[in-house]
């Protein structure tokens, strides 16, 4: 029953995380033509009002605002056949597979620590993961409004006993997390002249540090790299990047992320891939 409730719960959250993984970089992108606009005198651009809650969910095509029987996770994609019920749009797939992914993730925190603190605080943690995940893929943003608040929640988590990291291990783990990648960065920058990495993913491993400890992130940077270059071998290969073309780092670190979480140590990362 435990299971079951946490996999309803992650439903809701998975089609929450949908909302957000679309709208919060729209949401960036206006705060930034705003700022532009007022530090080069141009006139503010007119918008109507656009967040997490407005305006109510609505089909990207035809504008049309859903219905409550549109928005039943995974059912309303089933019995509308993948389309849009007012002007027959497909839906991407990906909507109810990131449903499904909460669902089982939520279901598994629940499953290896019952209905506790430390349940709900990992499944929570995992779903910010999966929606830093999808943001990075989709636009290449890490945003500070979500990798910040994650590495003091870690902290937090912590500090009152929600996870099995004490808080010296969670402290250091993102301090490690932060200054390795930056490390990576100024090498990269020196030897080449070029960015290899942006801000963002020192942010995302500071967190990942911070909810696993220092001990997990050689095996997650491990795992990540390893898993990033081998995928970015195969899109080169089959030409669906360029070769100097951005790659998002962020996906493998939240992959790599989310096995620690469910407890899977450096040695156990050397198994998956070998």
């Amino acid at each position: 029953m435990d299971i079951f409730i946490a996999a309803l719960i992650g439903l809701q959250m998975g089609s929450f995380l949908n909302l957000l993984v679309w709208r919060l970089p729209l949401m960036m992108e206006c705060e930034w033509a705003q700022e532009h606009a007022q530090y080069s005198g141009s006139p503010l651009p007119e918008q109507a009002a656009f967040n997490l809650f407005f305006p109510r969910s609505h089909c990207p095509a035809c504008k049309t605002t859903l219905r409550v029987r549109d928005l039943i996770p995974i059912l309303s994609y089933l019995f509308l056949k993948g389309k849009c019920a007012h002007c027959g749009t497909s839906i991407s797939v990906r909507y109810p597979l990131v449903e499904i992914v909460v669902a089982l993730a939520w279901a598994g925190c629940a499953y290896k620590w019952g209905l506790t603190w430390q349940a709900l605080a990992l499944a929570l943690c995992v779903s910010v993961l999966i929606a830093l995940a999808l943001i990075d893929l989709d636009t290449m943003y890490l945003p500070d409004s979500i990798t910040l608040p994650l590495i003091w929640s870690g902290l937090i988590a912590s500090s009152l006993g929600w996870t099995s990291v004490s808080l010296v291990d969670a402290m250091w783990g993102a301090v490690a997390g932060y200054l390795s990648l930056w490390l990576v960065y100024q090498i990269f920058l020196r030897v080449t002249g070029k960015e290899g990495m942006g801000a963002g993913d020192f942010k995302l491993l500071a967190a990942l540090g911070a909810w696993l400890g220092w001990m997990a992130l050689p095996g997650i940077v491990f795992f990540a790299s390893l898993v990033g270059v081998l995928m970015a071998i195969i899109l080169r290969i089959t030409q669906k990047i360029k070769a100097d073309a951005p790659f998002p780092f962020g996906p493998y670190l939240v992959l790599a992320g989310l096995i620690s979480v469910y407890g899977v140590s450096i040695t156990d990362y050397l198994g998956l891939i070998f």
